[in-house]
């Protein structure tokens, strides 16, 4: 054993890398000129597209995350990953938009569209520190599970490792055990524990280490070869991903069975939902996350649609593309394939519920420890397959990236402002500028522990510039005046001066205005009893019974297949900060991170936002959030200058033309023009193309596989109860 790992499971390892890297580096003699080196030429066809798609959208977060929110919270947390299942035919329409752009990055859109250089800049600088900051959360979501698969056997601790061992263990019980059933001095050490946060696993690896290792591997090949490398790669990375979604399973419920008795996949299931309360496979409306109302997701799935469209990685899968098909089937059949692999782990997430509840304290560490405990002892190489493929996964979304980055910045930061026009000369700017994007990507890693808030911010970003995007490409007078108050207004409004007034003016945090929590009514749910339920309440009884003093009631006994009622008392939340409230080490209470403007106008002006459910407070402030930019950008256009027509003309009669098999933009096409794209409001200032049978056939042909996804999404959960 190496560091944890067998002879094999690094041979494994080397000879994975060492492929990766050869295809960067043949790729790289294939390179002529910058749209070689960002775009791959234009040549992709379905499959490579498919891939392409799939790769970026599925990072090392994934299967890491869906199994943590599985594992603390049942089946509804499959849909920490599933939110945008909902608009995913929507990528049937816009990947051809994005196709007949003809634009390098996403940048160049906003120059084209309002003629503005310096919008483009804006989006390349705001859009290159948003893709650093989703880039972190693969580095951050590898290294820990990968610690996790290279951790130290209890005799190699040290004696403070030991005794830190020993807390995390005790942290462990104090968890589980009902609120009820612990002493004053219990719940103080509890609290005591949750601060500490001690660690129930060690690593032979070091995280920092980690982190620069892959920085550095993925930069080795994707500087070289651009998109080409990295869209090749992501065909072999996709597969090492499907097989990361799959390969622990059927180990899984091979365990399950030794332990609970029974045969195959049935058997594995029937024993799930024998040994788990009911409460984990809700799939909607689950107590533990009673946050995932239908109101919510729907409003997710909505301001999802509208800003993933706008990130500069979206324009490269579909850009790349050799014809509008290739775009669209690649687009939406990578996507697709995310949301199935989703459901996988979050079946593994459910096993791992039944096999690990106890033994792990930190839910980041289940994928990494279910490998070490389900593969290890095989010793055939397959924790280094599993290392590999969760390698495959964070690379195939940080090379996608590293390429978008580098476009933006020489694109419409660098070739402007130096006035380069030689194609070495850029191609050799954009491999710099992709190594400094990794380089941040990990310098923004090493400063975070939790990734769940840094993912919502980057979600919500984007949202600043939908706006100027959806009405750029589908209202003819939407102009530079427009967008300008849309994306400064916004930016100001919702992130710029929260942020700014937080740290003029601290006493803000402690004001016991914006303090205000919700106030969740408790909520009691009804179910059939299970063995599981009987010797917790069992449990319930005796230590009731125990400390009874004549202020509380015994709870009843239950028997298996009687109806029984249980009462969830929901977590009190803040509703005005974007990271919380909490307690310094006086015991007065203040808020983190930045301010809600717009929750606290409307409790300025008589909304007791307090009594809302914290799922509809969310809703409001993201509707909010998604509209405002649109209001300000319809009426700054309204009332101010309009674009040259001359300019307009052009980017729209470009729009209007299909792109059949790669070939270049043909200004002179007007009758094509006219024959392929009829507007649906022919004299008005709309942009709406008539559906060809295409687009029908592929939008309906979508919306089937979001109803079978979901239904195959009941079909695990419910299957063997």
């Amino acid at each position: 054993m190496i560091f944890g790992l067998t002879v094999l499971d690094i041979i494994v390892l080397v000879v994975y890398f060492g492929v990766i890297i050869y295809i960067g580096v043949r790729a790289s003699f294939r390179i002529n000129n910058t749209e070689d080196y960002f775009l791959g030429g234009r040549k992709f066809g379905k499959l490579t597209s498919t891939f392409a798609s799939f790769g970026q959208a599925t990072s090392a977060d994934g299967p890491a995350g869906v199994a943590t929110t599985t594992f603390n919270n049942g089946a509804a947390g499959i849909w920490s990953s599933l939110l945008m299942l909902f608009v995913t035919p929507l990528f049937w329409i816009t990947a051809p938009w994005l196709r007949r752009l003809h634009i390098l990055t996403m940048g160049d859109f906003y120059l084209e569209r309002y003629g503005s250089g310096k919008m483009a800049a804006t989006y390349a600088l705001i859009g290159s520190i948003g893709m650093m900051g989703l880039l972190s959360v693969g580095y951050m979501a590898v290294t820990k599970t990968t610690m996790a698969m290279m951790a130290k056997p209890a005799t190699e601790l040290t004696i403070q490792e030991q005794q830190e061992l020993q807390d995390a263990n005790e942290l462990v019980h104090l968890e589980s055990s009902s609120i009820d059933q612990l002493s004053g001095a219990e719940i103080e050490r509890l609290e005591l524990l949750r601060k500490e946060k001690p660690r129930g696993i060690f690593s032979y690896a070091n995280e920092n280490v980690l982190i620069w290792s892959i920085c550095l591997l993925v930069m080795s090949y994707t500087a070289l070869g651009g998109l080409e490398a990295a869209v090749y790669t992501d065909m072999l990375q996709g597969i090492f991903i499907i097989l990361l979604s799959i390969v622990l399973i059927p180990f899984a419920m091979e365990a399950i069975n030794l332990r609970y008795g029974g045969s195959g996949g049935m058997g594995a299931l029937k024993n799930l939902h024998e040994n788990l309360p009911e409460s984990m496979f809700e799939v909607f409306g689950s107590p533990q996350t009673i946050d995932f109302t239908w109101y919510f997701i729907l409003t997710v799935a909505l301001v999802s649609g509208m800003t993933v469209v706008t990130q500069p990685n979206q324009l490269v899968t579909a850009g790349a593309a050799k014809d509008e098909f290739s775009a669209r089937v690649g687009f939406v059949t990578g996507t697709f394939m995310k949301r199935i692999v989703t459901i996988m782990w979050g079946l593994l997430g459910l096993c791992a519920v039944l096999l690990y509840t106890g033994k792990i304290t930190n839910s980041d560490l289940v994928w990494g420890y279910a490998t070490r405990e389900l593969l290890g002892p095989l010793n055939l190489g397959l924790i280094g397959l599993m290392l590999a493929s969760l390698m495959a996964a964070l690379m195939s979304t940080a090379d996608c990236l590293m390429i978008t980055v580098s476009g933006l910045i020489v694109k419409n930061l660098y070739k402007p402002f130096f006035k380069v026009d030689s194609h070495r000369h850029l191609v050799w700017a954009g491999r710099v500028a992709g190594a400094l994007f990794l380089v941040g990507g990990a310098v923004i890693t090493t400063q975070f522990d939790n990734i769940l808030q840094v993912l919502k911010f980057i979600w919500e970003f984007f949202v600043v510039f939908a706006a100027a995007f959806w009405l750029g490409l589908k209202w003819r007078k939407a102009n530079v005046h427009g967008a300008w108050w849309s994306i400064l207004g916004a930016f100001s409004l919702f992130y710029l001066v929260p942020v700014i007034t937080a740290l003029v003016f601290p006493g803000i945090k402690t004001s016991e205005q914006l303090l205000k929590l919700t106030q969740p009514e408790p909520i009691v749910r009804t179910y059939i009893a299970k063995q599981v339920d009987v010797d917790v309440r069992n449990e319930l009884i005796a230590k009731s019974s125990a400390n009874q003093n004549g202020e509380s009631e015994i709870p009843p006994l239950i028997r298996v297949g009687e109806k029984f009622s249980k009462t969830y008392t929901l977590p009190k939340k803040s509703i005005f900060w974007s990271k919380g409230i909490t307690q310094d080490a006086d015991g007065s209470f203040y808020g983190q991170g930045y301010p809600y403007f717009e929750l606290i106008f409307l409790d300025a002006i008589g909304f007791d936002l307090s009594k809302n459910p914290y799922a509809l407070n969310e809703t409001i402030r993201m509707l909010i959030r998604l509209v405002f930019p649109f209001i300000l950008l319809i009426i700054g256009s309204l009332l101010l200058k309009a674009d040259q027509e001359e300019q307009i003309g052009r980017f729209y009669h470009k729009m209007r033309i299909r792109v059949a098999s790669g070939e270049t933009l043909k200004i002179d096409h007007e009758k094509e023009m006219e024959e392929n794209n009829v507007l649906l409001f022919p004299g008005s200032d709309w942009e709406f193309y008539r559906w060809n049978r295409q687009d029908l056939i592929g939008f309906v042909l979508a919306c089937g596989m979001v109803v079978a996804i979901i239904g195959l999404l009941y079909l695990v959960v419910t299957i063997g109860s």
